[in-house]
């Protein structure tokens, strides 16, 4: 799963302003482990890989608790999604790879 390995720096555009996060994925077969750190809070997180694309639920603690459901793609060090909030909606993630593996 090498094609998704690495750290990628993110924005996700929500209502609240554009948030900025880390987040680091290290694939093995069809699953994936890694970190998310940002102005949303910081947890592990683990999800499915298929090919390029990646999905996993994260814990957000602020400004409130919430569950986000995230789906995204990388493309050479280009990273792109949507992050799912609930009732809120969804909001797009952009980002790049800053470190491979």
């Amino acid at each position: 799963m090498a094609g998704v390995d690495g750290t990628y720096d993110c924005t996700v555009k929500s209502p609240l302003g554009d948030q900025k996060m880390t987040l680091t994925v290290r694939g093995e077969n069809d699953k994936f482990t890694g970190t998310v750190s940002g102005a949303m809070g910081s947890s592990d997180v683990s999800g499915d890989v298929r090919g390029q694309q990646i999905s996993w639920k994260q814990q957000m603690t602020v400004p409130m608790p919430m569950t986000l459901d995230c789906q995204a793609t990388v493309d050479g060090d280009t990273i792109t999604g949507t992050v799912g909030a609930g009732a809120f909606g969804s909001f797009p993630l952009n980002g790049a790879r800053v470190h491979a593996g």
